[in-house]
């Protein structure tokens, strides 16, 4: 079996069109994620000794379950059976690399990969479980980042959280690039030259660069993601250059100056300059406010992002059963005494 692929980074960086890419290869298959590791990671404890079997039973309902309330539903999920038969280690990564390697067999490809941009806090676990393990590590421009995240359900709304976000994600690819069996991927250079930017991907992987992959959006994965959400509305489009720089023209100057501000040093190490001078730091009171003020302006823009998601996006209702499904999990954990 060839080494799994993951993709890394922060969220509306184009890892979905990074996936559709790698998806349409012959060789590869990746799943719109449920983000298993995300979830369940943070209530692994609450299950007790996963040695014994009906607790580890257990676990994987759950995580199968999951995988049935996902936003973007599978074609294939493999039953309970297959992936407690499948788990090498008795673990929450355990039963989520069983279940991608139960998806690989059914798909009938090679290789199979994930792109919850997430797994980024998960690198060295996966490293210690699947040794030879390849990271495609994608990145943005964080104005770009925060000027998609103000119009998506699924990440930070204000520029100000979204900056810090990338900032802190940014910097735990960094260290996971010291360890090796990573690729930088920049989206600018993806969107520019895809094709010399995916033949590169293809080399890193050791796998045969194919025409096919410059047409995912041809491929019905695209057209129904697009379907699903207003946030993938693009996956089914030929590549957007017009997407590039965009915060120019969507975000206001004060908003670029905070994005500056909170992620500068590290967007200048990636090889972003900044378009405003470095400002003098906010301090006590005013420091106080201004991050008040964030919070409370977050929570508007996400409550105008999901009143336009109740009209347009189609998967809304899972979303929300989704979110229900985790709440009644981690009761029933609580309450049990995990």
């Amino acid at each position: 079996m060839a080494a799994p692929v993951f993709i890394i980074g922060t969220e509306r960086s184009g890892s979905n069109l990074l996936r559709l890419i790698l998806n349409a290869h012959s060789r590869i298959v990746i799943p719109h994620p449920p983000h298993v590791m995300r979830y369940f990671s943070p209530l692994e404890v609450r299950y007790g000794d996963l040695t014994d079997d009906s607790r580890f039973r257990c676990l994987v309902a759950d995580v199968l379950a999951l995988v049935h309330a996902h936003i973007h539903p599978w074609d294939w999920i493999p039953t309970q059976e297959d992936v407690f038969a499948r788990a090498r280690v008795r673990s929450v990564l355990g039963a989520y690399v069983a279940l991608h390697e139960a998806l690989l067999a059914h798909s009938g490809k090679a290789r199979w990969g994930c792109k919850s941009t997430f797994m980024v806090d998960h690198v060295a676990d996966l490293r210690a479980a699947l040794p030879d393990a390849r990271f495609l590590w994608l990145f943005r421009d964080p104005r770009d980042v925060a000027a998609s995240s103000k119009e998506s359900v699924f990440s930070a709304f204000h520029p100000a959280l979204s900056a810090r976000l990338w900032a802190a994600q940014q910097e735990k690819a960094l260290a996971a690039e010291a360890g090796g069996g990573v690729l930088r991927v920049r989206y600018e250079e993806l969107v520019a030259e895809p094709e010399a930017a995916v033949q590169r991907i293809c080399a890193f992987l050791e796998e045969p660069f194919e025409p096919e992959m410059l047409r995912w959006f041809q491929k019905e994965e695209a057209a129904k993601s697009a379907a699903l959400s207003e946030s993938w509305k693009n996956t089914a489009a030929p590549m957007q250059k017009d997407r590039l720089a965009r915060y120019r023209r969507d975000l206001r100057p004060e908003e670029i100056a905070v994005v500056e501000e909170i992620a500068g040093p590290t967007m200048e190490m990636l090889g972003y300059a900044r378009d405003l001078p470095v400002p003098a730091p906010a301090t006590g009171l005013r420091a106080w406010l201004r991050e008040a003020t964030w919070r409370l302006l977050d929570d508007l823009l996400w409550l105008r992002v999901e009143l336009r998601s109740l009209r347009r996006d189609l998967n809304v209702a899972r979303r929300r059963d989704r979110f229900w499904l985790m709440q009644r999990i981690k009761w029933r954990l609580v309450l049990s005494g995990g």
